[in-house]
């Protein structure tokens, strides 16, 4: 089983540790960060030894420590337009967990176009969410949040996240992705998580005819920079 982790931040780091524990056996990590001492409230992976140092390299370590049989594959880069469809090939499943709507609009063009499943998460302040897309999409992301928002939207960096939420949202990112290489259809799914009620639910969205990814008439059939914008170049 081969898993890759797009971005290794607060959602990232809790969703690795589940999958390694669980006995996933290569998990992929992409970023192109460094650890800062502000992560460490969330970013489990990480201590105040690791401030300054490639996420990449410190999570690989920190993994190989939880699990020893592991393998981790190390992607010194965020995910890109020029080499995105490649990347996510290599692997049965994504999990992506980016704080820009530029990459996770990539990475769900990606996986359609590489026929690859992809489990969404986002978190932000008090709220989280979560999506399971299928190889073929119908519903994909675009059926839901349809297209890179045209003004500032709030991120983690800019917004913050609360580190419990954000570790309840990893894991439920996890746990679909996991699903997802035990061969269950949870293709789908939808999960909400309000942390300052400790409300969440569960349920299935649905495909959008006219989505231009995974619709009836789909006009996305390569990755062209000019979608996502300067977030991804």
């Amino acid at each position: 089983m081969r898993a890759l982790l797009v971005g290794i931040g607060g959602l990232g780091c809790p969703a690795a540790i589940a999958l390694a524990r669980a006995g996933v056996g290569v998990i992929g990590i992409a970023d192109d960060d460094e650890v800062d001492i502000t992560n460490l409230h969330r970013q489990i992976l990480f201590s105040e030894e690791d401030v300054g140092k490639s996420k990449v390299e410190c999570a690989a370590r920190a993994l190989r420590r939880i699990a020893s049989g592991v393998r981790v594959e190390e992607h010194h880069t965020r995910l890109l337009p020029d080499l995105a469809i490649d990347l996510v090939s290599k692997y049965d499943v994504v999990l992506e967990g980016a704080d820009n709507f530029p990459t996770k609009f990539l990475a769900a063009d990606a996986c359609r176009l590489a026929r690859r499943p992809i489990v969404h998460a986002a978190a932000v302040k008090w709220h989280g969410t979560v999506l399971a897309v299928g190889a073929r999409g119908q519903p994909c992301y675009r059926c839901v949040f349809e297209d890179v928002p045209s003004g500032d939207a709030p991120n983690c960096a800019d917004a913050g996240g609360v580190g419990p939420m954000v570790g309840v949202v990893a894991a439920a990112q996890a746990d679909l992705a996991l699903s997802i290489l035990a061969g269950r259809d949870v293709f789908g799914t939808l999960f909400t998580f309000d942390g300052k009620t400790l409300a969440s639910r569960r349920r299935l969205s649905a495909a959008r005819p006219s989505c231009p990814l995974c619709g009836d008439q789909r006009t996305i059939r390569d990755i062209q920079y000019e979608r996502y914008g300067a977030r991804v170049r």
